[in-house]
């Protein structure tokens, strides 16, 4: 029989890391709680387009 998780988590910053612990605590049955300063998530993410043009759609 396998333990379930007991309480939550709260996550501040919506980049990729931030967003990466929020996964991995979900995962392992917390509830989760993302929180970030901008209205959308994703950090410098959505930035990298302009770093590294490849043309491509994967954004």
């Amino acid at each position: 029989m396998s333990e379930k998780n007991i309480g939550s988590v709260l996550v501040l910053g919506g980049g990729i890391s931030g967003m990466q612990a929020a996964i991995d605590c979900a995962n392992s049955g917390f509830y989760v709680y993302l929180v970030d300063s901008s209205p959308s998530i994703g950090g410098m993410m959505a930035k990298l387009n302009k770093t590294f043009p490849t043309n491509d759609c994967a954004m």
